[in-house]
């Protein structure tokens, strides 16, 4: 994973950032450059502040300029991870076009992201398994693409392109299959090969909302 993928998509997340970073932004990107980097290769528990700064050319008092604690940080990682997520998922979600196309494009991306940013991923859902607010924000990030692939599968099903069925635990499934996959394949390093998840998680998810033909009443 390069430092320069995760600059780009940290930087991404502060307003007006074409313009040149201050030294607060500057600092802020590094240190959570330097948390992913640690989280390749550790746990998210054996993380701490002293280590984290350690990694960066600000002192360990730096840290607290921008996060409140290592929760924070997590909860920063995993908001700024899921906004990723949602922009590349966003050919499916709201574009027009050939569905069966337009989701392997987003889910293409989705693998494309998390095999750079997946030991997020893996770093707050197994906290949030010990510290409950992390599992407050687990919960949340499951359920905000679970609103929104439940949300286009029913559109897709009133535009009869999908057959009829209870749209909401398919679209769970689906997520947490994802969640799951993702996680033991690029949680940590090393990491599996992106193209054999990536075609895995395509077919599975085209299979189970393309593959049978809707048809019209009494035919």
């Amino acid at each position: 994973m390069s430092a320069r993928k995760l600059h780009r998509s940290f930087v991404s997340q502060i307003p007006a950032a074409q313009r040149p970073l201050t030294k607060a932004e500057r600092t802020r990107v590094e240190i959570l450059e330097a948390a992913v980097e640690f989280l390749w290769t550790h746990r998210f528990r054996d993380l701490t502040i002293a280590k984290l700064m350690n990694n960066t050319s600000a002192g360990r008092s730096a840290f607290y300029q921008y996060f409140g604690d290592l929760y924070e940080l997590a909860e920063t990682l995993l908001r700024g991870l899921e906004a990723d997520i949602f922009g590349v998922a966003r050919p499916w979600l709201e574009g027009d076009g050939d569905p069966v196309v337009l989701l392997e494009t987003s889910l293409s991306g989705l693998v494309d992201v998390t095999y750079d940013r997946g030991p997020i991923l893996k770093a707050v859902s197994d906290a949030s398994r010990s510290d409950d607010r992390l599992e407050k924000e687990w919960n949340r990030f499951l359920a905000h693409f679970d609103d929104a692939v439940t949300k286009r599968i029913e559109q897709h099903q009133r535009d009869g392109l999908i057959v009829p069925f209870e749209a909401r635990p398919i679209a769970m499934a689906l997520n947490r299959m994802d969640a799951s996959l993702l996680i033991q394949a690029f949680g940590s390093r090393p990491r599996s090969q992106p193209e054999p998840i990536r075609k895995a998680i395509i077919r599975i998810w085209q299979s189970t909302l393309y593959l049978q033909v809707p048809t019209s009443a009494g035919e």
